[in-house]
């Protein structure tokens, strides 16, 4: 019985090792290309500059909306040849503020409509497709609420789309508002920092597969019709489009050095939300077009890397496994002294831990100049990793089960600074949920855990321990302290 546990641990810990090398081969082909990005093959003169349609996809953002307006109306573009649809989808407030707001730029000069539905049919995607039905742009610029884009966000992307009809859609990198706001920000920055320095860069100059991180890109309109316009029957409607697209032949471009800021969620209880709708909605796409890509002409090596793009999240079981089996494994091994050969499998479980502090490493020496000082929170980013286990886990678990759930968008308290406060908004989710009581539980469970593994003198288990202990604690503890916080 003991080494069919031991074999089911070690199972697990090989599955999580395969994710994790993944970032080694990230690392040696990000060092093998030494990306950058391209320049467009000819200049636009103005007087060729196109029609360019911007989406902005709203649900209740009263206190972000007049700042992403504002925003939207200094591009860089003329104004003949810039159509911008505010696609408002709110129940309270928001819409008015909006409409005021439209209506001055209206005056402005600015072709700007708002366009509100009654109903949330298809959530985002649902707004996305009825704008483009009367959208009249060639290209079409989408940012979400939070987002603040530069002036010359088009004249920087849009170029690409002119000069190469092959390329369906030009993805920027996110930037942080609120980067510094708190520890959770911060431990968020080095997540997003590695997906878009090392993942969609790298993919990208390796000709693989990425996707469209649902603002701050611009695609060609056309591409997205040719694709089958938007769908919502996944929470991540931009990475369905995204793999629909690229298998029908259309190519994408990441621009590495072209930025957009955006505000992070500056408490915890928003993060799960967000992080529950892109687990869930990657393994429903993963469900969706897994077997399409396989059963495609693409290359061996564009079918390999798509699989752990869009199966990556499935570790998230394998976490919360591992976790529950820690503590049992340790008696084990100090019961069964004749088994310790087995645990030499679980040295490549630490060489993949290596190969992803490698991996956000590079991230952080790519776009950071105080990189040495960021770096030194990986293993705050690893407990975090861990403590989100149980929310993402039951997104997996749904998507694989086939349980549909709503598009919850993540709340925006325009947070750009440390006194800026989020605790007096209305949007402020102050629901404790049952996950919330399972993380805690956990943490209980790692202080007895760590309190066997120093008795029993295993000190090779504390380390994971600890994080564990940490990732769990921590992610319950501010769960409670935000949905309890009072202004």
């Amino acid at each position: 019985m003991e080494l069919i546990l031991l074999g089911i641990y070690i199972l697990a810990l090989v599955i999580l090792s395969i994710f994790g090398l993944y970032g080694l081969v990230m690392v040696i082909t990000y060092l093998r290309l030494k990306p950058s990005d391209p320049q467009p093959a000819r200049r636009v003169a103005d007087d060729e500059l196109p029609l360019v349609t911007v989406q902005l996809p709203i649900f209740n953002e009263r206190y972000v909306v007049e700042r992403l307006i504002d925003a939207v109306c200094v591009l860089d573009w003329p104004k003949e040849r810039l159509e911008i649809q505010v696609l408002d989808d709110s129940t309270d407030d928001t819409v008015r503020l909006s409409q005021i707001v439209v209506n001055q730029k209206l005056n402005d000069g600015f072709n700007i409509k708002l366009l509100h539905r009654t109903n949330r049919a298809g959530y985002k995607a649902g707004a996305l497709k009825q704008g483009l039905a009367v959208s009249e742009g060639e290209y079409v610029a989408i940012f979400d609420a939070d987002f603040i884009p530069s002036s010359n966000f088009l004249r920087d992307t849009v170029p690409h789309l002119i000069a190469d009809p092959n390329i369906g859609m030009v993805q920027a990198r996110w930037e942080h508002t609120n980067g510094d706001y708190s520890l959770l920000t911060r431990v968020q920055a080095m997540a997003l920092d590695a997906h878009f320095a090392m993942e969609q860069q790298v993919r990208n100059r390796a000709r693989v597969f990425i996707n469209f991180n649902g603002t701050a890109g611009v695609w060609r309109k056309s591409c997205i019709v040719d694709a089958g316009d938007w769908h919502s029957d996944t929470l991540t409607e931009d990475l369905d489009l995204s793999y629909r697209a690229q298998l029908r032949g259309w190519r994408f471009l990441y621009l590495n050095d072209v930025t957009v800021p955006a505000e992070l969620p500056a408490e915890v209880n928003g993060l799960k939300l967000q992080q529950f709708r892109w687990t869930k909605g990657a393994i429903e796409t993963a469900k969706k077009h897994l077997r399409r890509v396989w059963k495609s002409e693409q290359p061996l090596a564009v079918k390999l890397h798509a699989t752990i793009h869009l199966t990556s999240n499935v570790v998230f079981p394998f976490i919360l496994f591992i976790a529950l089996l820690n503590v049992p494994i340790v008696l084990v091994k100090k019961a069964h002294p004749e088994l310790d050969p087995y645990y030499n499998w679980m040295a490549i479980f630490i060489l993949a831990s290596i190969s992803t502090f490698l991996f956000y490493l590079c991230a952080q020496r790519n776009i950071r100049g105080d990189w040495k000082h960021r770096i030194l929170l990986f293993p705050v980013f690893m407990a975090g990793t861990m403590g989100l286990a149980v929310n993402n886990t039951k997104g997996v678990l749904e998507a694989l089960f086939n349980k549909k759930s709503e598009f919850k968008r993540t709340p925006k308290y325009n947070i750009t600074k440390k006194e800026d406060t989020w605790t007096q908004s209305i949007y402020r989710l102050s629901k404790v949920s049952l996950g919330t009581m399972i993380e805690l539980l956990l943490a209980i469970y790692f202080v007895v855990g760590v309190i066997i593994s120093v008795w029993l003198v295993e000190i090779a288990a504390l380390p994971f321990q600890l994080l564990y202990l940490f990732g769990f604690g921590f992610a319950g503890y501010l769960s409670l302290r935000h949905a309890w916080a009072r202004g």
